[in-house]
């Protein structure tokens, strides 16, 4: 049996990477002053971030059935007997739903998992998928892992505003905090593939702090199934606090912490200014 993994832009996947791995990536799209781009066809967070300066109309629109379809199709072709399809949250695209109706029509098998994640949290679990498939093991390990894995990933935001989650229909329970967030800067997590609030903080500085603080803190206390751990740090046009953050992050847990700016589909939802990082326990062998 040979194992394809196909993903979707969102992940936030280096090409190198995904060469490497032999990932398949469905890309999202893009709609910016009604101009239709498609997210890795030379568009990437610095298209996004020059639309946001100028505040230009930006949309974002997830991939057609029949995209995942050829996907499907071309793995097949290039010698796929099964494949495992692994995507962005649910509950913030509609991109799980037509991957699941291509699905049905797949010359093969197909299991399509919901991270109920986004960006580096569902990257880093695509990238152990396509690991455990080069490795030998079998369709149903493979999904297993993976949703153990997605299950126990954290992913949490400090955002500029809420104004571009609230436009996007994204912002979930932090809907209740935008009549104070002129006043907070507010430390958002994903709850079952929804963004909602942690804290209220009140300044930019501490709410990095508290990134940093709650990220130790998880990877000190890792369940006990899991063989290290995996943790990103996440932008949009914040470089000059991202990379302290990285770098402070990278000390403090004695290990690499992956950095790089948010996707431009993400980073259009979230807004400038954005930080997100992200936590994902590996399972043991």
């Amino acid at each position: 049996m040979s194992t394809a993994v196909i993903t979707d832009s969102t992940a936030t996947l280096p090409a190198a990477v995904v060469a490497e791995h032999g990932i398949r990536v469905v890309p999202l799209q893009l709609v910016i002053d009604g101009g239709e781009r498609i997210e890795g066809d030379g568009v990437d967070a610095s298209v996004v971030i020059e639309a946001l300066r100028r505040k230009a109309e930006i949309n974002t629109s997830r991939p057609a059935p029949a995209t995942f379809l050829r996907a499907y199709e071309q793995a097949a072709k290039g010698g796929a007997t099964e494949i495992v399809s692994v995507h962005i949250s649910g509950g913030l695209s509609g991109t799980v739903e037509a991957a699941r109706a291509a699905a049905d029509e797949a010359p093969v098998p197909v299991r399509v998992v919901d991270s109920r994640l986004v960006g580096m949290g569902l990257g880093f679990a695509v990238i152990a998928a396509a690991r455990d498939a080069a490795a030998g093991r079998e369709l149903p390990e493979i999904v297993e892992r993976a949703e153990l894995r997605c299950g126990a990933t954290s992913v949490r935001l400090v955002v500029h505003s809420l104004d571009r989650l609230h436009r996007g229909g994204r912002i979930g329970g932090a809907r209740a905090l935008l009549g104070s967030a002129l006043a907070i800067k507010p430390v958002l997590h994903m709850v079952d593939g929804h963004v909602e609030p942690l804290e209220r903080v009140r300044t930019a500085g501490r709410a990095i702090a508290r990134l940093q603080e709650l990220t130790v803190a998880e990877c000190e206390a890792l369940p006990d199934w899991a063989d290290g751990v995996e943790v990103g740090v996440h932008h949009v046009d914040a470089a000059t606090r991202a990379e302290p953050l990285a770098t402070a992050l990278s000390e403090r847990i004695a290990g690499p912490v992956e950095l790089s700016p948010m996707s431009a589909v993400i980073g259009a939802h979230v807004g400038l200014g954005t930080i997100g990082v992200v936590v994902s326990p590996r399972p043991r062998d």
